[in-house]
């Protein structure tokens, strides 16, 4: 995963994380929702980037 990728993805993790708790203090409904799936949303995007990782791993390895 590249470096710029996994910042990005900390920085909307760490963005939705901010958007649930102003949310929950606020009882906002739906900005908690939009944080939690902002979360969610970045999780899924890391987790794709290791996929991609592990097969260029994979490759790699095969190659040799």
């Amino acid at each position: 995963m590249a470096f710029d990728d996994k910042v990005d993805n900390k920085a909307e993790e760490f963005g939705g994380k901010v958007k649930e708790g102003v949310g929950r203090a606020t009882d906002d409904e739906r900005l908690e929702a939009e944080g939690k799936a902002d979360q969610g949303e970045s999780h899924a995007k890391q987790a794709g980037e290791h996929v991609k990782d592990a097969g260029k791993k994979i490759k790699d390895i095969f190659k040799s």
